[in-house]
């Protein structure tokens, strides 16, 4: 008789159970299928490109971030890492994929590329504090009850003033538009999930976000051309959230 459900974590880990152990998740169960996601670099894939995300790009013309230090979850083959790292960001990048980091590494730059679970390696290696947590595709990948997870890491490693900033699928758009409920119903996350403004803002800034954000910018990424020197498409959110100053 299995009755090994004791804490919280083991509560978490039930549940990532429930879902099919492909790219729809951000554990090590995930890591083969991103593997071969990343193996055929003439993929026609839209973030294939050596280009940062053009809201990134904007957020330091804008004076909005300046450098420090700064993590890129789900970095992939390391564009937006080597873009901070440019801009005088000292950048620690973490993946699952060991494929996409070989990729990122031969790429050069000054950045310290981690493979593993992000989750994971936040609690023992990546500590931070980062003044700049980064994600670029990762948040709309994991299932609903990981979202516990995403706030407990940004509220470990987050820098007091520091500035969170993420783009994912947008309503409307790519991603899916099922019920958390049908997810765990149908065992699968789709490709992705999208989120509408109202919901990105009901979980980064709601008053018990541990982390304390606030919304700086949220709108839609903007589409950039094939010959532009920035990656944008407009099925993404492109948001930017501020930490409160240390009490």
């Amino acid at each position: 008789m299995d009755r090994h459900i004791r804490t919280v974590d083991d509560v978490l880990d039930l549940l990532d159970g429930l879902f099919a152990p492909q790219a729809d998740r951000w554990t090590e169960q995930g890591a083969d299928w991103w593997d071969g996601f990343y193996a055929d670099r003439d993929r026609p894939v839209p973030f294939f490109v050596d280009k940062p995300d053009e809201n990134l790009a904007s957020y330091l013309e804008r004076g909005l971030l300046s450098p420090g230090r700064a993590l890129d979850l789900g970095c992939g083959p390391g564009r937006n890492a080597r873009y901070l790292a440019a801009q005088g960001f000292r950048v620690d990048a973490v993946d699952l994929s060991a494929v996409a980091l070989r990729w990122a590494r031969e790429a050069g730059g000054e950045v310290r590329y981690v493979r593993g679970d992000a989750f994971a390696l936040t609690a023992t290696e990546l500590t931070g504090p980062y003044d700049l947590v980064y994600d670029s595709g990762c948040f709309h990948h994991l299932p609903p009850h990981r979202r516990i997870s995403y706030l407990a890491l940004l509220d470990r490693v987050l820098a007091p003033g520091g500035h969170f900033a993420l783009t994912c699928f947008a309503s409307g758009g790519t991603g899916s538009e099922l019920s958390d409920t049908e997810l765990y119903r149908t065992g699968r996350l789709h490709g992705g999930l999208a989120y509408s403004a109202e919901s990105l803002r009901a979980l980064f800034t709601d008053p018990g976000n541990p982390a304390g954000l606030a919304e700086a910018e949220l709108r839609r990424m903007r589409a950039e051309p094939e010959d532009s020197p920035r990656f944008g498409e407009d099925f993404l959110w492109a948001g930017l959230f501020r930490r409160g100053p240390a009490a």
